[in-house]
């Protein structure tokens, strides 16, 4: 069996994989807040942790893994956008968990194996932090239930690699009046008649962000799991509140075994930002001509724990890459996956060295084996190679518009009357057509988005 080390970051090492139970691998990932479009930010641990699922089912078996991936439906975000549009949240949350599930499939995401809401876990919430406060790790105040960092003081702070003291010198928020520890966070809270709330022994209120998690793995994986993942930006204080909150409200059971945090993602070099104009959704990507096949290769190429740098330049070469497999794959038939590409990606995710190794059986001429290699990293799938055979269909259409816009050029040149040139280079650009015209001649290649049709009667 394939031997997988994955770096843990609770004891900041790499570390064989040992599975809890080999009949069942259990991973949970935080998942998105609904209220908006995912960004390319968000997409980065969807890929990182669909490249894992892929790693885990291939080496245990399909139906030996579970993945869940949450979804945060009810949070003061979700709020005041239901708020500033009129709309009902249920609408929001439902459209906008849509649009994500959509946008993850498009970059090659297999939709984890449950993917529950906040929402519909509310009870088992409510139940953990009574526990909580029956052991003395929580305090009801003022209609709000907080966790007591104080009753945990030893342990807490470890994933982030933080002292309690040196966090409460650090802290620079206002701190509620009802809070015994300004480090103490909210399990519980109360909810105006305006906003969405639960009846509880504490009055009508809504859970705080961080009890979601631990609720919602508990009852989907149990008290002790194998993988628990997601961005670094969450390490605290969400996954440190989480630890907390789990480990105290089962203090027989271990909750994560194994911690994976990926690096954040850049845009030409600068962190992204809607200050700096550079922050875009997946579905900007989209519209601006980028697949999601080529948007999860730019990902690949870059390990997870490594700053990914989007650029232009990148896409480019993911995308003229991807059509030279697809090319060279064509009417192949899947063999098996390279052995060099399941010990990359099991060496701690090494994506950039499985790409590496889809480069040389490229290079060796292995269709077979390039075609079942990429498609197991989630590459040259058939659901997303429509992008490529339309591009290809269109070099074909365009061949002979590329000769008869070189002859009225020509003629043009001549006659100095360039309106005919004009009308042919208009229309092709609207169908989406690079118009490339030198001394060499006319050269003519489909963008993306590009359509055929406009090309009738030219």
């Amino acid at each position: 069996m394939t031997q997988i080390t994955l770096h843990n970051t609770m004891s900041r090492q790499r570390e064989i994989f040992q599975p809890i139970d080999l009949q069942n691998v259990r991973m949970y990932v935080c998942g998105p807040t609904v209220y908006d479009r995912a960004h390319l930010g968000n997409a980065r641990p969807v890929v990182v942790f669909d490249l894992l699922f892929r790693l885990l089912r291939h080496v245990y078996g399909a139906d030996h893994v579970t993945y869940v991936r949450n979804f945060t439906d009810v949070d003061d975000k979700i709020n005041a956008r239901a708020a500033e549009t009129g709309r009902d949240i249920r609408e929001i949350t439902d459209e906008t968990i849509q649009w994500f599930l959509d946008d993850m499939g498009a970059l090659g995401a297999l939709e984890p194996t449950q993917a529950p809401r906040a929402t519909e876990y509310i009870g088992e919430m409510i139940a953990m932090i009574e526990g909580l406060i029956s052991r003395g790790h929580a305090y009801a105040a003022e209609g709000h239930v907080l966790f007591a960092v104080d009753s945990w003081k030893e342990s807490y702070g470890k994933l982030s690699g933080r002292s309690v003291d040196d966090m409460i010198a650090g802290a620079r928020v206002e701190v509620a009046p009802y809070k015994r520890n300004p480090m103490d966070f909210v399990l519980w809270k109360p909810s105006s008649d305006d906003l969405p709330g639960w009846d509880s022994p504490w009055g009508r209120g809504r859970p705080g962000w961080h009890i979601e998690c631990s609720a919602m793995s508990d009852a989907l994986l149990g008290a002790t799991f194998d993988i628990h993942g997601g961005g670094n930006d969450l390490m605290f204080p969400h996954h440190e509140n989480e630890i907390a909150q789990s480990c105290c409200a089962n203090p027989d059971g271990g909750f994560a075994k194994v911690w994976l945090h990926n690096e954040m993602l850049q845009v030409e070099g600068k962190k992204m930002s809607k200050s700096l104009g550079n922050f875009f959704t997946v579905q900007d990507l989209f519209q601006q001509g980028w697949p999601g096949e080529v948007i999860r290769l730019v990902f690949l190429q870059t390990h997870y724990r490594k700053p990914m740098d989007w650029t232009e330049a990148k896409a480019q070469a993911a995308r003229d890459t991807l059509k030279k497999w697809r090319k060279m794959t064509d009417g192949a038939v899947a063999g098996d996956v390279s052995p060099a590409v399941v010990d990359a990606v099991a060496s701690d995710l090494n994506s950039a060295g499985a790409v590496a190794e889809l480069h040389k059986l490229a290079g060796a001429g292995d269709a077979a084996g390039l075609l079942a290699s990429a498609r197991f990293l989630g590459l040259l799938t058939p659901e997303m190679g429509a992008w490529a055979e339309e591009s290809e269909t269109g070099a074909d259409l365009l061949a002979p518009l590329a000769e008869k816009l070189a002859a009225v050029r020509a003629t043009a040149m001549e006659t100095k009357d360039f309106s005919e040139v004009d009308r042919l280079k208009t229309a092709l650009l609207d169908a989406g057509v690079e118009v490339r015209m030198s001394k060499a001649g006319v050269e003519l290649s489909p963008k993306d988005g590009f359509d055929a049709a406009k090309l009738e009667g030219l």
